[in-house]
């Protein structure tokens, strides 16, 4: 049980650090699922727990910094949890989201300290001294994967009981700070998002966006679309312009050429 439970961690890990780096399997949850079902010795439970997180998480995105329930890691918990204990899918999938939804918090904790991290590099950078600035960096994925590679070993080693007892140990006021930092990064992500737009030329656009969505009600979809006409409409007008630039920075390169 012990090397079953390592290589679901490693598992788990790797993914995460997938996800914060090279992103080829990212919101793939089908994938780990179903290799943590290999590794327990039954694919099929994998295959179909990845796919109804997968259902799950669709149209769900943690974007400005937001954080969302890790379905990556209610997928490889809720497929162990149902081999291991040999309960009914559900049960497995019920605690798999409980899980995804502790995780959420570890991921509030996780970027909190990204925010020390970052300070650190940068004070680094100041100082000159390259080599401390790189290694710093790497905190933030050691960070990472030791929040999944620790919980998910022993949620799947010790099993259902244990992480029901950390759901319950967790104080109220501890998960009402988490919830409130996790309140504030999503505005925090959307205003160093603005500070690279330029949000000045295009006020317009955004306060009609605002009111669309506070007080009209679209939901993201339809106000996406009217973005879309208005950028296409606003490239019509201004394609002359755009080609008439284009072809004397051209003209400018051939001459300096001659």
């Amino acid at each position: 049980m012990f090397f079953e439970s390592l290589a679901v961690a490693l598992i788990a890990t790797f993914f995460q650090l997938d996800m914060l780096c090279s992103q080829t399997f990212a919101f793939m949850y089908v994938l780990p699922s179903w290799l943590v079902g290999v590794v327990l010795g039954d694919p099929m439970t994998g295959l179909q727990m990845g796919a109804t997180v997968q259902l799950m998480s669709f149209g769900v995105a943690g974007l400005g910094g937001s954080s969302v329930p890790d379905y990556n890691k209610a997928g490889m918990i809720g497929t162990a949890i149902a081999i291991l204990t040999g309960q009914d899918f559900s049960v497995g999938l019920a605690v798999g989201i409980a899980v995804g939804m502790l995780f959420m918090q570890a991921d509030i904790v996780c970027k909190i300290f990204n925010g020390f991290v970052g300070k650190w590099s940068q004070n680094y950078a100041r100082q000159g001294n390259y080599k401390m600035m790189i290694r710093t960096i790497y905190l933030g994925p050691i960070v990472y994967g030791l929040f999944s590679f620790v919980p998910v070993f022993i949620a799947v080693y010790f099993g259902v009981d244990i992480v029901n007892l950390i759901l319950e140990a967790m104080p109220a006021w501890f998960t009402t700070g988490l919830s409130v930092a996790g309140g504030m990064l999503p505005v925090v992500g959307m205003a160093m998002l603005l500070t690279y737009m330029p949000a000045k030329k295009f006020i317009s656009f955004l306060i009609v966006g605002y009111v669309l969505a506070s007080y009209v009600g679209l939901a993201v979809l339809p106000i996406a679309l009217i973005g879309i006409a208005c950028a296409y409409e606003y490239y019509k007008l201004h394609a002359n312009d755009l080609a008439a630039a284009t072809a004397t920075v051209a003209m400018e390169g051939e001459l300096e050429d001659e």
